[in-house]
């Protein structure tokens, strides 16, 4: 078994032993992509597991929800500190279990760490009454509460382990809920750690449980055990997800699946936008939810950009190590591989040209993929429509502005876009027009994904709701209404009778109309 420098046998079989479970449970095994050597197991849960890991968390969730936001927004400050001085131990652990270049699992860091910042630094004002307009001016006081959930179920997947593991549970832990959370069964120790970490941050013993095991048979046990449901995945399995979340009346939030588009206008500054475009399409090996498959290149500048993007892509170096040499990473897995493999071979009978890569290399790893370029792709080509998830773009020669958004909004999916072009206002009105819940300009995912005072997440069949923003706080409370009534009733009275009532009710009603900013 290989490890890293920092993890050891031992604190992998810790952090599994942190895993709720009501008896003894048969071992999951852990795989490393990178070698295929299996490097520990957790507990293989059941049904049982998740009602206790609720009933834990349910039975916590009192106390929490009415400790102070501030209180609550401290913990949040100190597991990002922890975070930042423990990023070593834990970027082993995300490269041993996912595979991932030590560069992208970095951006998990970075990314962690500025979702507790915000989160901590406007949770309060976020989560405090607020005053709303009162029905009659003067007669009707009204004022807006909010309540946590309760117990915030997540479901995360295997690509984004630190951050999909733990970032949508901290608006929700904010919010004064409780959390169970489910990590993919291939990626289970990161969100381990991370929830080892919170409790040294702070968080009361009970708050945040952890269930390890496949989604298909833990997944429907969550939704009933929680009073909202976040789940991170397919199209496919978001459908199940939210048909038995709604037939509970449970409310949920879902990011799904993409086949995001890259525009590369007539006037892009070509060497920043080769740059962009690389990270754009190849960052963590394709295996980005917002990460880029289809780019779509103005004539103007399509010789000069397909040269240099090509060159450049071919110039990345595959490989896995505990450093920032790489610039690729490992699939996560044989199906993960099979399924790009399938894709490019079905291009390539069907008359795609593969400009460079196109294979897998099995002499660096079992799971690598060279980074694939491709152009000549047609709508009977599985590639076009269905998302890869892996190392693979599609380019496309576009005549103008209008083919470029028509090609990129022709997809069921409407997840991130980026666009290219030297000028940022011409950039922010052609991103206006495309049906995505995230666009670039001037860059690939990074600029709308980094800005968390914004709403992030999906349009058509790439998802329901958002995380970050405000938003991304409140959907995880309960908003209440408390109105108070003064003097005279909203109603016919012994003071005045129903006509009368009605006579100065419409005055009242017309007057209100005319007074500008009235609500």
């Amino acid at each position: 078994m290989t490890l890293s420098p920092r993890v050891s046998p031992a604190l992998l079989a810790e952090l599994a032993g942190s895993v709720t479970t009501a008896g003894r449970r048969e071992p999951l095994p852990v795989e490393s992509p990178a070698t295929a050597e299996t490097i520990g197991a957790v507990p293989l849960c059941a049904d049982e597991d998740v009602a206790l890991a609720a009933a834990t968390a349910r039975a916590a969730a009192g106390a929490w929800a009415t400790t102070p936001v501030r209180e609550r927004a401290e913990v949040l400050l100190r597991f990002a500190t922890l975070v930042l001085d423990r990023q070593d131990e834990v970027l082993d652990v995300i490269q041993l279990e996912s595979g991932k270049a030590r560069r992208h699992a970095f951006e998990e860091v970075v990314d962690v760490a500025q979702v507790c910042r915000y989160y901590a630094r406007t949770a309060e004002r976020s989560l405090r009454p607020r005053r709303r307009a009162g029905a009659v001016p003067g007669l009707t006081r009204t004022w807006e509460v909010r309540h946590p959930k309760g117990v915030v179920g997540i479901i995360s997947p295997w690509n984004y382990p630190l951050t999909l593991g733990v970032t949508d549970a901290l608006p929700a832990l904010v919010a004064g809920n409780a959390v169970v959370a489910k990590p993919d069964e291939r990626t289970p120790y990161t969100a381990l750690w991370a929830a080892r970490l919170l409790r040294e941050a702070g968080l009361p013993e009970g708050v945040m449980q952890v269930v390890t095991g496949p989604g298909a048979d833990l997944g429907d046990a969550i939704v009933d055990a929680s009073d909202f449901v976040m789940f991170t995945g397919s199209t496919r399995v978001g459908r199940l997800v939210a048909a038995r979340a709604a037939n509970r009346l449970v409310d949920f939030s879902m990011e799904l699946g993409g086949k995001n588009a890259l525009l590369v206008l007539d006037d892009a500054d070509v060497d920043r936008a080769v740059r962009g475009s690389l990270r754009a399409a190849f960052a963590n090996t394709g295996q980005l939810c917002v990460s880029v498959e289809r780019m779509l290149v103005h004539e103007r500048v399509w010789d000069r950009f397909v040269d240099r993007f090509v060159a450049a892509t071919s110039a990345l170096r595959l490989g896995h190590s505990f450093d920032y040499g790489p610039d690729l990473g490992s699939l996560v897995s044989r199906r993960q591989l099979d399924t790009v493999t399938a894709h490019v071979d079905d291009a390539r009978a069907k008359g795609a040209t593969v400009l460079t890569g196109g294979r897998a290399r099995p002499d660096v790893g079992p799971y690598f993929y060279e980074p694939t370029v491709l152009t000549g792709t047609t709508r009977d080509m599985t590639l076009y429509a269905d998302e890869t998830f892996g190392p693979v773009v599609a380019l496309r020669r576009v005549a103008s502005v209008d083919e470029a958004v028509a090609v990129a909004n022709d997809s069921r999916y409407g997840l991130n876009f980026s666009v290219w072009t030297r000028d940022a206002a011409r950039g922010r009105a052609v991103a206006a027009r495309l049906h995505a819940g995230t666009v670039n300009v001037n860059e690939g995912y990074a600029a709308a994904w980094g800005s968390v005072d914004a709403p992030m997440g999906g349009m058509k069949d790439s998802g329901v709701g958002r995380r970050h923003g405000e938003h991304g706080l409140v959907k995880y409370t309960e908003p209440q209404t408390i109105a108070t009534q003064r003097w005279f009733p909203l109603g016919p009275s012994r003071v005045l009778d129903a006509d009368r009532y009605a006579t100065v009710m419409t005055a009242a009603m017309r007057l209100m109309q005319r007074v500008p900013g009235m609500k």
